[in-house]
């Protein structure tokens, strides 16, 4: 079974909205693969160059921004554009210490616990997107924690050690953690992994390329081009519940405005 980590169907896309911005053209998107797989997925595009927008109440040249769907409470997605900020709106739960060390990089991420609108405790990650200057806020409950990397189980302290955004490092040399501000929503210190969830007692499986290293650290050259033998044995796998992996087989054109 594939893992299906897309929070959004493709025919939910708000096609106006973004034609609006740039991004779709005669009910054509215009993204590519990537940013695309991120929409759908519930997280935010690269930065992308905006030019001519304009609405009843707007009229913006050109602008730098990510994008991002939300589900309305009518159950609909609505489309968000988060500019680059002049100076970011630090969240009440954290002082003015904590806020300093996220934006100076010193940090990659604090763990947090809050209070909902019911009263109860609620655990978040908080991270900070220094591309558009914006704390970026994952409730630790709702992010999605593989089963298996690499053909490893993850242990339950690695389970719960990716869950608040710490370092998980396997058997076979890989390292991994947990990032909201990410495209891919993962880190590591290879440049590919497959991650597998169990579901109704089966694995589905996800293929995850091109993958950015840990915050505040570059790819080793050769180290981040290994591949295991466990890679190898889930990439069998994996072949073998084709012929769909991921959004990657729906055709794009690639946008004039993706970097």
């Amino acid at each position: 079974m594939i893992m299906n980590l897309i929070s959004f169907k493709e025919n939910e896309l708000p096609i106006d909205d973004l034609e609006t911005i740039g991004l779709a053209a005669g009910g054509q998107l215009l993204l590519n693969v990537n940013d695309l797989k991120a929409l759908l997925s519930g997280r935010r595009t690269e930065m992308l160059h905006l030019e001519n927008l304009e609405t009843d109440t707007i009229k913006i040249k050109a602008i730098d921004a990510k994008v991002s769907l939300r589900r309305n409470e009518a159950g609909r997605a609505d489309l968000l554009i988060h500019p680059i900020y002049r100076k970011p709106a630090t969240p009440s739960f954290l002082d003015d210490d904590e806020a300093l060390k996220i934006e100076r990089g010193e940090v990659a991420s604090l763990l947090k616990v809050t209070i909902d609108d019911k009263g109860n405790k609620k655990e978040i990650l908080v991270e900070y997107d220094a591309e558009t200057k914006e704390f970026i806020v994952s409730d630790t409950e709702k992010i999605l924690v593989p089963d298996m990397i690499n053909s490893e189980f993850l242990t339950p302290a690695q389970r719960e050690a990716y869950r608040k955004g710490k370092e998980v490092k396997l058997a076979d040399g890989t390292t991994l953690n947990y990032s909201g501000t990410d495209q891919n929503g993962i880190r590591s210190n290879r440049l590919a992994l497959i991650a597998s969830v169990l579901v109704d007692g089966g694995l589905s499986y996800m293929l995850y390329q091109g993958l950015h290293a840990a915050f505040g650290e570059k790819h080793d050259p050769k180290e981040s081009q290994k591949l295991s033998a466990g890679y190898h044995s889930a990439m069998q796998d994996l072949e073998n519940e084709r012929p769909v992996i991921d959004n990657a087989h729906i055709g794009f054109q690639k946008s004039r405005f993706s970097r």
